[in-house]
């Protein structure tokens, strides 16, 4: 049985954003890098992006269905956690389906925990991006509130 993350302790309400209207990948990692930074869940966002590209250097992060999920290990993570935006309108982004993206889910992963609660989460998320149900409500939220209670409650 693998063990269960209470994302509830990950996902932080301060960390989430509804109608971004970030036009690329470039601006949404950057618009989500700076909450982060200023939320101070990292030390500094220019850093911590050098370690999200270095990541997408390595492969798609465009699962398909709509959804980005962009990582970066890095050492200007303190906490990790996980930063979302829900996009007013749709990206470019490389994705295994080819089409555009309208939710971006950028973790933040300290190196202390690249190896444990990195693969827990990603397959966590992973698990809830399965469901049809819940990739219907995520690109339909319409308040931070709504976009949490989706996450944290979902099973």
């Amino acid at each position: 049985m693998t063990k269960e993350i209470d994302l509830s302790k990950i996902i932080s309400k301060d960390l989430l954003i509804v109608d971004s209207v970030s036009e690329s990948k470039q601006e949404v990692l950057l618009e989500l890098a700076k909450l982060l930074e200023k939320k101070e869940y990292i030390t500094n966002a220019v850093n911590f992006l050098d370690d999200v590209y270095l990541r997408e250097s390595e492969g798609i992060t465009g699962i398909g269905n709509g959804i980005a999920i962009p990582h970066g290990k890095s050492k200007a993570v303190k906490k990790t956690t996980v930063a979302i935006a829900v996009l007013k309108n749709e990206i470019n982004w490389e994705t295994l389906d080819e089409k555009g993206v309208k939710v971006v889910i950028l973790f933040a992963v300290q190196d202390t925990d690249a190896t444990t609660t990195h693969i827990l989460l990603l397959q966590q998320v992973a698990i809830l991006l399965a469901n049809d149900n819940f990739l219907d409500s995520l690109k339909e939220v319409s308040s931070v509130d709504q976009l949490y209670e989706i996450f944290v409650n979902e099973k």
